[in-house]
């Protein structure tokens, strides 16, 4: 089959119009899938625009600032099966939130439970220690009980996933579908 497309150049020549289109048909649907995601939402970032998109690339904290952001980020995440740090990252962020002492002692156990504990369903790459400190201070939880983790969690993150995710097709054909449809007026 190589050998019968190397010797049809139009072949390869539709082969890449084809796989071009179906490129821009996937990164249209997946913004109009993120659109559709936040349509409801009331924030001044109503619309996912080339620049923002653009600018994710500045930094994980930039893009991590954005919904859009996220949600593409997850959704890059979830296609590799390593999304439990950024799974992890969200759901402390959530939980430094919490203003209830009851309801941060249940919510630091389940995060333990689902992240930190050796084994757990979504366990993050953390050091013994670390993981360790954790089982002792959920004990009497308090928002920082978590930092230790989340840093790393952000690390490993900013150090593969991230870099990773620029140079993927997803974040790729996003930006480029946003700049033909900026083109196209």
């Amino acid at each position: 089959m190589l050998l019968l497309l190397r010797n049809d150049p139009e072949r390869l020549l539709i082969m890449d119009q084809e796989d071009g289109r179906r490129n821009r048909s996937l990164g249209r649907s997946f913004i109009c899938r993120l659109q559709c995601l936040f349509s409801s939402s009331s924030s001044t970032e109503s619309r996912l625009t080339l620049e923002d998109t653009q600018g994710w690339s500045q930094s994980l904290e930039k893009l991590l600032e954005s919904k859009y952001g996220v949600a593409t980020f997850r959704n890059f995440l979830k296609s590799e099966y390593s999304d439990e740090n950024i799974e992890f990252w969200l759901t402390c962020e959530d939980y430094k939130k919490i203003k209830s002492s009851f309801r941060m002692s249940s919510r630091a156990k389940k995060i333990y439970e689902q992240f930190i504990k050796a084994e757990s369903p979504k366990e993050i790459n953390i050091d013994y220690h670390t993981r360790e400190r954790i089982g002792r201070g959920i004990k009497t939880p308090s928002v920082h009980c978590f930092d230790e983790a989340q840093r790393a969690a952000y690390g490993l993150m900013e150090r593969d996933s991230y870099p990773r995710f620029l140079r993927s097709d997803m974040y790729r054909t996003l930006l480029e579908n946003l700049a033909a449809d900026g083109a196209e007026g």
